[in-house]
């Protein structure tokens, strides 16, 4: 069955980004050990040529990224991302002045320089919980925010997998959040159920076979499974073998409901929604 949640609206910089037909987010790592491509940013040329790469495929939102959140990665000081995060958005708003940017942080500080910086959208893998101020920096910019669920933090997130009910704690974890930031104003809300963060292999793919239940949440769902360990795991070789397998996990997810496919390969990706729009009609 094809999924047909309620159609989604988020306001971009007084621009409506229409859900309806889902979108890509393209991940733009400007970090040294991120699990599939970390370190291979290594100039504002490199930026650029990956950016317009991306623009040029398709994508609709670029999500710049300056902390890996792989499980045991390093940790990276606030003024170290904020300084790499910042620069990396100006240059591209700079170069390609129309495209969407978000920024991949859980930090405030961060998010809100990198805001005046030229991003639309905050990306926070914690939905606040590693920042108490996010939540009020969020409801005072009124920028779109995507929250996704996580225990703990990239350190520890590996030995946080013990769950009553997975999904059920989920959408329990959601809805607390959800109206936490509504009474605070938020409009703007998405969703990411954190597939590979506190969560096993096994878990994963119980979450996305049941991803269809977080429509109750009445809120826009991102999806991010590209090359992660879920999928080369379970079909062997590692992230650079897994592109076949995130696509094939993409179309699930867009069949599950999902409004945003968050990828490290726009064109594969695009492809997959074309062709979910024909299975639509």
């Amino acid at each position: 069955m094809i999924a047909t949640p309620t159609p989604y609206f988020i306001n971009v910089k007084g621009q409506l980004m229409d859900l309806s037909i889902p979108k890509i987010m393209g991940i733009v790592n400007i970090t040294a050990d991120s699990f599939y491509d970390g370190g291979k940013i290594k100039s504002n040329r490199d930026l650029l040529q990956k950016a317009e790469n991306m623009l040029a495929e398709g994508v609709d939102i670029l999500d710049v990224g300056a902390y890996s959140s792989r499980p045991g990665a390093a940790e990276v000081t606030v003024e170290d991302e904020r300084l790499r995060a910042t620069e990396a958005i100006a240059h591209i708003i700079r170069a390609f002045p129309e495209a969407v940017v978000s920024v991949d942080t859980f930090r405030a500080d961060v998010a809100e320089a990198s805001i005046q910086s030229g991003a639309a959208i905050i990306n926070d893998i914690s939905a606040g919980e590693l920042d108490d101020r996010m939540f009020e920096l969020v409801a005072a910019l009124q920028a779109p925010y995507i929250m996704m669920h996580m225990r703990g933090n990239p350190q520890t997130m590996s030995q946080m997998t013990d769950y009553g009910d997975l999904v059920s704690d989920i959408i329990d974890y959601f809805n607390v959040k959800l109206n936490l930031l509504k009474k605070q104003g938020v409009k703007d809300i998405v969703i990411d159920p954190g597939f590979g963060f506190a969560k096993t292999r096994e878990q994963n793919f119980a979450l996305l076979s049941k991803l269809e239940l977080l429509w109750m949440l009445d809120a826009p769902i991102l999806c991010g499974v590209s090359r992660k360990s879920m999928i080369f795991k379970t079909l062997g070789g590692g992230p650079d073998d897994a592109l076949n397998g995130t696509t094939a996990l993409n179309m699930t997810s867009l069949i599950k409901g999902a409004s945003i496919l968050r990828v490290h390969d726009v064109k594969e990706a695009k492809e997959a929604v074309t062709l979910y729009e024909q299975l639509k009609q």
